[in-house]
């Protein structure tokens, strides 16, 4: 069996993970990626607010050295579902099971003036050009504008502005400077009321603004203000933009796309291709896009892979569980545990900001460290 496997982000990771340990080489992973290296989303914010380099977050995917598994540092250029046959720069490839697993892209260009006016953070890219207008800045008002409903880690722009308001507190230019947070979404995590609250509490002490059900329509960079729906303006000095999310081209173009996304079963995250499966933020799944969902998808993917394999039956059925930390500065972190489809409604139950919770964070990253790349 060929198992060919579309990304290696948190969902194609764990796959061929799961893949190696359970079958060794009896069964052919093909791992492609168009980088060469991994980057945990979370360690973007340590990269803007100078608590650690660039080159130090990023893990190499030749350290991945795993029976079966064989990465190739490619960019897909085609997929074709129906025939189970990928294009990419470097060659081409029938799978027996294809796993498309490629992530969401930054549309900045979707907002008019971003590129102009503000600095992406959610790219390790980004993170690393926003770390010098973040560290210099002295006095004025910092905007960290929304650009879209969908996006990945709903918690990410939260855990900004209490991570600034500790930047600006450090430097003693707090009290010279506002933090203003316009987001989509009717509240931080929509899904807990009480992790919401607690977002919203620390917000209050901290003295940050927060404008949710906020939809930015442009930039107006002469005014250096985001123009949003209503007609209302939001000035800004420093603009920090999470900017729309998209799926990649490659996919756009595929015949997996409708309406934007790659429409999955909830349940099999099986698509309506037999033998191809979609894990991550290219899908519509109705969960979050944070990579422990990918994670959790593949696990499920995998299971069904491993029966097929061995001619059992299937019953690994995916329920949306996931954990998210929240960073509410001060060294301290909170926790949300969700569960989007495993009961009559979603639920997340909040778990308050602790140097304990810090502790899970680290060992959260660490474990998935040395279970995806050894060391």
């Amino acid at each position: 069996m060929h198992v060919v496997i579309l990304g290696a982000g948190f969902g194609g990771l764990e796959l061929s993970s799961c893949l190696s340990e359970e079958l060794g080489s009896d069964v052919q992973v093909t791992l492609i990626d168009q980088s060469d290296h991994f980057v945990f989303g979370f360690a973007k914010l340590d990269v803007m607010f100078g608590r650690t380099s660039a080159e130090s977050v990023r893990y190499y995917y030749r350290d991945i050295v795993k029976p079966g598994v064989d990465f190739r540092q490619e960019t897909v250029t085609s997929i074709n579902a129906g025939a189970k046959h990928v294009v990419t720069d470097k060659g081409e490839y029938d799978a027996d099971v294809l796993v498309v697993a490629l992530g969401a892209d930054l549309d900045i260009a979707a907002t008019p003036g971003l590129a102009e006016a503000g600095y992406e953070f959610y790219s390790p890219e980004g993170a690393e050009r926003a770390r010098e207008p973040v560290s210099s800045f002295e006095s004025g008002t910092v905007v960290i504008g929304i650009m879209g409903g969908f996006f990945k880690c709903p918690p990410a722009p939260c855990e900004t502005a209490l991570l600034l308001h500790d930047e600006f507190e450090k430097r003693g230019v707090r009290g010279a400077t506002r933090i203003v947070l316009v987001t989509p979404l009717p509240s931080p995590v929509p899904i807990s009321p009480d992790t919401s609250k607690g977002i919203l509490d620390a917000f209050a002490e901290r003295g940050i603004e927060f404008m949710p059900q906020s939809r930015v329509t442009g930039i107006d960079t002469a005014a250096k203000a985001l123009n949003l729906a209503d007609g209302s303006q939001v000035a800004f000095d420093l603009l920090l933009g999470v900017p729309v999310h998209k799926a990649p081209e490659v996919v756009l173009a595929s015949d997996l796309a409708v309406d934007g996304w790659i429409p999955v079963d909830a349940p099999t995250l099986a698509t309506s291709f037999p033998d191809v499966y979609a894990v991550g933020d290219n899908t519509s799944a109705p969960v979050p896009r944070a990579g422990v969902f990918a994670e959790g998808q593949a696990r499920v993917v995998a299971a069904g892979i491993i029966d097929r394999f061995r001619g059992a039956a299937d019953e690994t059925r995916y329920e949306g569980v996931g954990t998210c930390y929240i960073e509410f500065g001060q060294d301290t972190v909170g926790r949300v545990d969700v569960n989007f489809l495993g009961g009559p409604q979603p639920v997340g139950i909040f778990t308050p900001p602790s140097t304990a919770v810090t502790a899970e964070k680290e060992h959260f990253g660490s474990s998935r460290r040395a279970r995806w790349f050894g060391g």
